[in-house]
């Protein structure tokens, strides 16, 4: 069975179209088979964003896991002057990205990698929506690597559930970088940030 965190390009696309009703503003959303909440926006992804928009994000956004697009795309048209760069493992999903950034309106970077293994830049806002179904480790691999991503005093955003790991991730956070606050809690949804300090470096 293909996952939507690996290559599952050689699937039928059956292509699906639908609206996100964000705030005062319309997007729309292209998905196909074998990406991750094909038919709507996840709620996870939508509470994410009801507390990102509402951050100091910085001048560059790194959308770790990106999916289609809903969260770096989002954020892009709210952070105009900021340079987003979306990756994803699934090239299906990076393919769909461009295509919904053209739809939106809205110039973000999109590119395969795993992980950070194609990424070259340091962000000042790492946000993730992480593939729980990839497993632990490699969910805590995500927030390691995060750590030498970032320019001093950027911020890591991550959403998570709480019945698929969020106090035992906040315990990570908090081992990796020394903090972590909850942003908000939001029907079983932990927003989480933590931030690169300059006394950890």
């Amino acid at each position: 069975m293909a996952h939507y965190f690996t290559d599952n390009s050689d699937l039928e696309k059956n292509e699906k179209s639908f609206p996100l009703f964000f705030e005062d503003k319309t997007y729309t959303f292209i998905t196909y088979s074998g990406v991750f909440s094909k038919n709507k926006v996840d709620y996870g992804s939508y509470a994410f964003l009801k507390v990102l928009v509402n951050q100091d994000l910085g001048k560059r956004i790194l959308d770790l896991g990106c999916g289609y697009g809903p969260i770096g795309i989002v954020l892009k048209s709210y952070f105009k002057d900021s340079v987003v760069d979306m990756v994803d493992i699934n090239p299906r999903a990076v393919e769909l990205t461009k295509l919904n950034s053209q739809e939106n309106k809205v110039e973000v970077n999109s590119f395969v990698s795993d992980l950070y293994s194609n990424i070259t830049s340091r962000y000042d806002s790492i946000v993730t929506n992480p593939p729980i179904r990839t497993g632990k480790e490699n969910i805590y691999k995500i927030f390691t690597e995060a750590y030498d991503y970032l320019e001093e005093n950027g911020n890591l955003f991550v959403v998570i559930r709480k019945q698929q790991g969020a106090k035992t991730t906040i315990v990570k956070l908090k081992e990796i970088f020394g903090n972590c606050t909850i942003l908000n809690k939001n029907k079983g949804y932990y927003i989480l940030k933590s931030q690169k300090w300059l006394t950890n470096l």
